[in-house]
């Protein structure tokens, strides 16, 4: 059975930087697609960046585009990061690391297409 860890949510000032992990055990899955999403209080889960398997391909939603990045360890490709830079208060939320243990070689981008998630990560961004 997959089990997804997040780490290094935290509370940061507008413009700071905050550093996420999500590590993977159960299985090993560095052919798979992985991603991060985020619920903000009272909204949907939204989409905010994907990674393919090998790290080369990445998408990110428009909202964090030049400011969050994603990557995936290949000497450990049961870790993916999300490192958020220029922090802002609308980015705070519940971030979540996903796994997609349906395609191999892909990149997925729909809350759908994954199948394992983690519990979620408290990410705070004051003014």
């Amino acid at each position: 059975q997959v089990q997804l860890v997040e780490s290094g949510g935290g509370s940061a000032q507008a413009g700071g930087s905050l550093r996420l992990s999500c590590a993977g055990s159960g299985r090993t899955f560095s052919s798979n697609p992985m991603g991060w999403f985020r619920q903000a209080p009272g909204q949907e889960r939204e989409f905010v960046a994907a990674i393919n398997w090998s790290g080369r391909s990445t998408n990110y939603a428009d909202s964090v585009k030049g400011r969050f990045t994603i990557s995936r360890d290949n000497a450990n490709a049961n870790t993916v990061y999300l490192q958020m830079n220029s922090l802002k208060p609308e980015d705070t939320a519940v971030y979540y690391c996903a796994l997609n243990t349906r395609v191999r070689f892909g990149i997925s981008m729909r809350e759908s297409d994954y199948d394992s998630w983690g519990q979620g990560t408290q990410v705070t961004v004051s003014s």
